[in-house]
This record gives C-alpha cells, structure tokens and sequence, in this order.
C-alpha cells in the first residue's frame, strides 16, 4: 500500500461538480493499494500517519503530529500510485488491486484514520475526482507499507 502524505491549510474534492469532501487544516492522503496488500499494511500506514511528527511546534519545528494539532484528514484512492513505469512510456496498472478488493481495504484504512478522532473526509472509489488543495509548506512524503519507507 503506498501513501502521498501532503501536509495542507485545506483541501477538497469534487465528482461531478458536488463537493464530497472537504478539510481545512491536516493531511490529505493519497492511497494506492497493490493487489497484495492486506489489512497488516493498512494498520502500519494508519499509524505512521497519524503519529508523523509534520506540523510545527511552538518553536516552528517538525514536532507535532496530525493527531497532536487536532487536524483533519482527506482520504483519496488512487491506483495510478501502484504504475509500473519502467518498460516503455505507457504506465501499466496490472498489479494495482481490482476492486473486490481495493473498496474493502480502502474502507478498512478510512475506518482507522477515523477511529482516531479526527475529522475524516473521502473522496469517492472509482469515481472522476478533481482535487484542490493549499499545499502548507510545502511538506509531501511517500510511504510504501512493502518497503517501509
């Protein structure tokens, strides 16, 4: 399972014109899931995230994590996140997981972001997203359940 982690002011997403999600200040994620990812890859990702210490302290350092500022969070699927890019100039999404078993996993991971307390918005699986967001900072990390970095 692999994560965009963008630390923003605010970010939202609409399909077909319609807000369906919305935040202000927190994370917005994008989660692409890999056929063979199982909950165990969920659970780890759900808590890196949520005790990454991203957010400026009093002092303006990195101390504070999502859950330490009462942030709010903004989950996307995206399965463009598991291309293979390395033979020709077409990316190929083969090993990115069918969704019998992607909407379930995805669920799954917004289910443990939103156990945490914190404000939880979606996008919606499948479904032509325009996102917008205020990147703050700007601070992005890429996170990889498989390589655990």
């Amino acid at each position: 399972m692999k994560a965009v982690i963008q630390r923003v002011s605010e970010a939202s997403v609409k399909v077909e014109g319609k807000i369906v999600g919305d935040i202000s200040n927190g994370l917005l994620l994008l989660i692409g899931i890999d056929e063979l990812d199982e909950k165990s890859d969920a659970d780890w990702l759900v808590q890196k995230i949520l005790n990454l210490r991203i957010f400026g302290d009093e002092e303006g350092k990195l101390n504070l994590s999502v859950t330490d500022i009462a942030g709010e969070i903004l989950c996307i699927s995206q399965f463009t996140l598991i291309a293979d890019y390395k033979k020709g100039n077409r990316p190929s999404f083969i090993k990115a997981a069918k969704p019998e078993k992607a909407v379930p996993l995805f669920e799954y991971f917004k289910t443990a972001v939103a156990q945490s307390g914190l404000k939880t918005e979606s996008g919606i699986f499948g479904a032509d997203m325009k996102v917008s967001l205020l990147n703050d900072g700007p601070v992005t990390i890429v996170m990889d359940s498989k390589t655990k970095i």
